[in-house]
Order: structure tokens, then C-alpha cells, then sequence
């Protein structure tokens, strides 16, 4: 392969990365016409792209052939990629544990630059935990296991989040730059994040955040569940339960705590309903 060669394929790769993009939870489906405003590409170049993404199965269209979205394939490579995530593996008992302690929902989370992606989910009561297979994003300013991430990110990763809006999803939802601020400030002081129904109406949740081997926070993990539940008097327990689920976790991943950490945190306790 020549040079040029070499520098049309990646042209064409970026081309095709700025198609996917284009898609997401609220827009499933797209026509073209849609994908050409998105891209800027000329018309020809679209079609192209799209067709040489539909006979790979990144792209399918509509019997009626006006629209596009996602392709399996990209479900396939989701899946085989969480499938091999060291995270998923080496959480899952403790997934299941932090449940069974907190008898609430737990939520096992990585960080995609803009959104905590959900790769794990424990019912209350239900079988051993598994991979998430809907993949999603939730946002990381109003949500716990958002926030128990973003508040360890550098100041760029913040402001860059601020920059792509705070929507309001409830009447409790942090809107204002600075007090997003202020709460990233607070929940690194307490270790926990505290999500006091900011995403989704009477749902509360508390979460903390998990580190790789080089002390990154890249993922969280929380317990939720209704307000009446989940209220302030639980928080202090439930916050040393994520915390310290959270901590085993990252060791298992290779971080080491500082010692002063390791010595002052406390042993866990079940968590009183």
C-alpha cells in the first residue's frame, strides 16, 4: 500500500467515525439528506461511505430505503469488547455483593469521554450479574455514577462537559456551572457522589469512583433506588459501601491506595433498610 494510498484510508475511517456519530439514543434513524447536513459531505461522498458501511454491517437501511441505523455488527463489537473488559470480570462479585449488602439496584459504569456508559446492572433479587446488553449512556453531571467520575477528571474534561449544556431532567438537576463546581469540589472530599433524584425523578443513588493501575478514575459503580430508600439518613453507610466496593475493585485492577487511605477508611456494614 503507498502513501497515499495509506492517508485515503484513514480519511475515509475518519469519514466514517463522523457518520456514526451522527446517531444517538434520540435519533435512531436517519436519512440521508440528515447525514449530509450532520457531515457536510457532499451527497456522492455520503452515499459512498454508507454504502460500503451497509455491506460491512456497521449501517443497515429501511426496507423503504430512505433511512439508516446503527448495524449489528457494531452491537457484536460492543459485546465482545465488554465481554473481555477486565473491569466486568473483576467486578462482578463485588456487583453482586455491593446488591446484596445495600438490597438496591447497583450500576457498574465506564467513562466515555461525555457519558457514563452502563456495562453492568444487579437487580434486587435477581440472578448473578451480566453484562449490560443495551448499551447506554447517562450523563455525568446529574447522575451519581456520573458525578463520582467526572469529580476526578482534570479541569478541561469538566469544563468541556459544561460546554456541551446542562440540561434540566428534573426541578433537582445541577444547571449552573458553578455549583457544578462546587458539587464535583464536595463529593471529592467525601469519596462518594450523591445524586439526590437530579436524573430521574424520586430516584436517589450513591456512588464511587474506580480507579486503574495508574490511579485514573475511569469507572463507578452505585446502589440506587426510590428517595423513601435511599434517604439522607442512609447515605453515610451506603456511601462507605460504594466507597470501599469501589477501592476493592481498583485493587483488583492493579491501584494501589495511598497509605494513609488504606489505614483511615473503615470496615463496610450492611446497609439498614
Amino acid at each position: 500500500m503507498t502513501r497515499t494510498q495509506r492517508k485515503d484510508l484513514v480519511n475515509s475511517l475518519g469519514k466514517m467515525a463522523s457518520i456514526l456519530q451522527c446517531f444517538t439514543k434520540h435519533d435512531r434513524t436517519l436519512t440521508l439528506g440528515m447525514i449530509q447536513a450532520r457531515t457536510g459531505y457532499p451527497k456522492a461522498t455520503a452515499h459512498r461511505l454508507l454504502a460500503t458501511m451497509k455491506e460491512i454491517g456497521f449501517i443497515e437501511q429501511d426496507r423503504d430505503r430512505e433511512r439508516y441505523r446503527l448495524g449489528l455488527k457494531l452491537f457484536e463489537l460492543g459485546s465482545l469488547y465488554l465481554a473481555n473488559l477486565d473491569l466486568h470480570r473483576e467486578a462482578q462479585p463485588h456487583v453482586d455483593r455491593l446488591a446484596k449488602l445495600s438490597g438496591e439496584v447497583v450500576h457498574l459504569c465506564i467513562f466515555d469521554g461525555l457519558h457514563a456508559v452502563f456495562v453492568d446492572r444487579k437487580e434486587m433479587d435477581s440472578g448473578p450479574s451480566s453484562l449490560v446488553m443495551t448499551i447506554e449512556g447517562a450523563p455525568v453531571y446529574c447522575t451519581g455514577v456520573g458525578k463520582a467520575i467526572l469529580a476526578f477528571q482534570d479541569e478541561a474534561t469538566l469544563e468541556r462537559v459544561i460546554a456541551a449544556g446542562l440540561k434540566a431532567f428534573t426541578e433537582n438537576t445541577i444547571v449552573d456551572p458553578q455549583r457544578l463546581r462546587e458539587e464535583m469540589a464536595a463529593t471529592r472530599k467525601r469519596g462518594h457522589s450523591i445524586d439526590w433524584s437530579e436524573h430521574q425523578r424520586n430516584l436517589n443513588c450513591v456512588a464511587a469512583p474506580i480507579r486503574n493501575a495508574s490511579g485514573s478514575v475511569f469507572a463507578s459503580i452505585s446502589v440506587s433506588g426510590p428517595a423513601e430508600r435511599i434517604s439522607p439518613a442512609r447515605i453515610p453507610v451506603l456511601g462507605e459501601l460504594v466507597i470501599e466496593t469501589a477501592d476493592t475493585i481498583s485493587r483488583a485492577l492493579g491501584w494501589t491506595a495511598p497509605a494513609k487511605q488504606a489505614e483511615s477508611r473503615p470496615p463496610p456494614r450492611a446497609a439498614a433498610s
